[in-house]
């Protein structure tokens, strides 16, 4: 296979790497808008091409199948482009930032009948793997409820409006939350939905989102989910990603899953890196708190390698995968978006949102 890794950033880098490592791949080209940023990463994993031009390696004819790791605004053109070409595609999520790009994108792939994934990571969780395994043998009976909540720092949450004043917290990390409890459910995207929000710290540095959500969803099987994200804990909260709590009720069973690694603490003067911030470090961490995963003697282990390795062994074999299907990754980003209009106005908001 020959792979194009468009989006150079921290993410990109990790899926080239990963990509560079993979058995089955023969070419690997690079780009990204800053021509500094393709240069150093095409270095770093050896890749045959390095551009700044995305149209450019998408088309190269030993380019296979397209990676798409730009900035969550600029997902469209490029997956857009590898559909054209009828070259599979993996995208990081939220799939787009608007339902009706969503669309298009569903649309283009459905018409030339050409494979498109979502990153959705925390799919590819050890302990989320497990749990829906515990799901599918009926371990639990029927699934009739759940609960998640996630916690960072306002630092990550100011780098996320930064790079994009759309990809909130809502729409840009608890949609992990949304496509974990649709995929561990099973019951489909929710009909109803109902949340609250408190602004204060991300609104005073100039970001009118809130710092907190609360939400509940219902589905049409009768299951209700309660969702909860703040993005605004201090500066030097320990979570270098995602500290997280999930819950799965069923009617023969419950799922606790502590994803928050309080367990695994480490303080140091010399300081740590963050996993996505240049230029940040902590004192205290929670070890493996990153979403990604993390570097190990000279390996990276986690849910984005699992999940990068799984996508590349389906295309090279066949092998069934787990990545979010498009339409999956529709409906989590209808259903953030209904959570920041359902928070907004107070009201509870129905599914499928009108037009």
């Amino acid at each position: 296979m020959g792979i194009a890794v468009v989006g150079s950033g921290r993410i990109g880098t990790l899926r080239a790497r990963l990509a560079s490592e993979h058995p089955a791949v023969n070419f690997l080209a690079v780009s990204d808008l800053a021509e500094g940023n393709a240069r150093k990463l095409a270095q770093q994993v050896g890749a045959q091409v390095c551009s700044t031009n995305n149209r450019e390696i998408i088309a190269r004819p030993e380019v296979t199948a397209v990676i798409v790791s730009t900035s969550e605004g600029e997902h469209l053109e490029p997956v857009l482009a590898a559909i054209e070409l009828g070259k599979p595609v993996l995208v990081e999520k939220p799939i787009a930032l608007s339902v009706p790009d969503a669309d298009r994108i569903i649309a283009a792939a459905q018409k030339a009948g050409v494979e498109v994934r979502v990153g959705y990571s925390r799919r590819y969780k050890d302990r989320y793997l497990v749990a829906k395994e515990q799901i599918v043998q009926g371990r639990v009976g029927k699934v009739i409820g759940g609960a998640a909540r996630v916690y960072n720092s306002r630092s990550q949450a100011l780098a996320m409006l930064k790079r994009n004043p759309g990809a909130t917290p809502v729409v840009d990390a608890l949609t992990y939350y949304v496509d974990l409890m649709n995929w561990l459910l099973d019951a489909g995207a929710p009909v109803e939905v109902y949340a609250r929000g408190q602004k204060g710290v991300l609104k005073a540095a100039g970001h009118d989102v809130d710092d907190v959500n609360w939400a509940i969803l219902n589905y049409a099987d009768g299951a209700v989910v309660n969702l909860g994200v703040c993005y605004a804990l201090p500066e030097k909260y320990p979570s270098l990603g995602h500290a997280a709590r999930v819950e799965i009720l069923g009617t023969e069973g419950v799922i606790i899953l502590d994803d928050d690694h309080t367990d695994q603490l480490m303080y140091t003067e010399q300081g740590i890196p963050h996993v996505y911030l240049p230029d940040h470090t902590v004192n205290m961490v929670f070890l493996g708190s990153g979403t990604p995963g993390d570097w190990a003697l000279g390996d990276f282990w986690g849910p984005i390698a699992n999940e990068t390795r799984a996508w590349l062994d389906h295309l090279a074999t066949g092998r069934q995968c787990v990545l979010a299907t498009p339409q999956e990754a529709r409906a989590n980003l209808e259903t953030t978006l209904a959570i920041e209009l359902a928070a907004g106005s107070g009201k509870q908001v129905k599914l499928p949102l009108s037009r």
